[in-house]
């Protein structure tokens, strides 16, 4: 029996050592050394304080701002510690009615556009958290920010292109845009009065 315990009390130290100290030393190291900004959670800074993550999508429900991709998340949306999807198929009706009010909430924000509704508008990721919506998703609310905000169009399309993001790799997903960065990036320009 003392054979046998030795080996494995040692074997447990060890492992302990490893994967409990050195590994996560080494990891955080690496981390810090050459991604930082991601390792450290990626945090929007203004005024001195932090306001959100890059990496995590925020609601926004006024029209002066770009509205994220809706989500399942709960007890509130973009609920960081309970990311999910909302797991509704295709052929259930209560995603059905989702989309539906999500559409209708849409038109009635902005009347005047007619153009076809971006899906990622009206749709949950399976994460609940997307910090980005689709290019397309962001040129359709140009005009009711521009609208609410007092500003042309094309100032608000320019602030759009200046925060399109391209596909990764050149070649996997879709232009995207950062909703956060660029709703604070619209604050600044209404800030800077060149509207």
């Amino acid at each position: 029996m003392k054979n046998l315990i030795r080996p494995a009390l040692v074997l447990l130290a060890l492992m302990t050592l490893v994967t409990g100290f050195a590994y996560p030393i080494l990891v955080t190291a690496i981390g810090q050394t050459f991604m930082a900004d991601q390792a450290n959670g990626s945090l929007v800074i203004r005024d001195g304080k932090p306001i959100g993550s890059s990496l995590i999508g925020q609601s926004f429900a006024s029209p002066k701002y770009f509205w994220s991709r809706p989500s399942a998340t709960s007890p509130m949306p973009n609920n960081a510690s309970a990311s999910s999807g909302s797991n509704l198929g295709p052929t259930n009706p209560a995603l059905k009615d989702a989309v539906a009010s999500r559409i209708e909430a849409l038109q009635k924000a902005d009347t005047a556009n007619k153009q076809a509704i971006p899906i990622d508008l009206v749709t949950t990721s399976a994460s609940g958290l997307d910090p980005e919506i689709s290019e397309a998703a962001a040129r359709y609310q140009v005009g009711r920010v521009a609208t609410a905000r007092g500003l042309a169009a094309a100032q608000v399309s320019a602030l759009v292109d200046t925060h399109r993001e391209g596909v990764l790799l050149g070649f996997i997903g879709e232009p995207r845009v950062n909703v956060l960065r660029l709703n604070l990036a619209l604050d600044a320009l209404t800030a800077s009065g060149k509207s």
